[in-house]
């Protein structure tokens, strides 16, 4: 698999479950922004998420990116915010060709 930077024309946000502190001191759990990054992004077919299980409307979207320090540390538990929707992490895999070079980010959200 073969991608070129013209192919990587979406950006998207990583973002992690944090904690913080309030105006009173007090601890709070947000989602912060971790890492933005450069993304080619394939949706799912309808057979694909039927075979995995996914029925009713939600959109499955594959997002791949260059392989990074930071890129690495991605986890389940993060989501993606994308063209102003929230993308839920389902899969991550290493891709394309040769080691640590792409990442992809298996990812859903609800079609509301």
């Amino acid at each position: 698999m073969s991608i070129s930077a013209g192919k990587l024309d979406r950006k998207i946000t990583i973002q992690r479950f944090t904690e913080t502190t309030n105006e009173y001191n007090e601890p709070i759990q947000t989602w912060a922004d971790f890492i933005s990054v450069r993304a080619q992004r394939k949706d799912v077919s309808d057979g694909e998420k039927f075979a995995a299980g996914q029925v009713g409307s939600t959109l499955m979207a594959r997002f791949t990116t260059r392989s990074s320090e930071q890129s690495r540390t991605i986890k389940p538990t993060d989501r993606i915010s994308h063209e102003g929707a929230i993308w839920q992490i389902i899969g991550l895999k290493e891709a394309g060709e040769g080691r640590r070079r792409f990442i992809e980010i298996t990812a859903q959200r609800d079609m509301d």
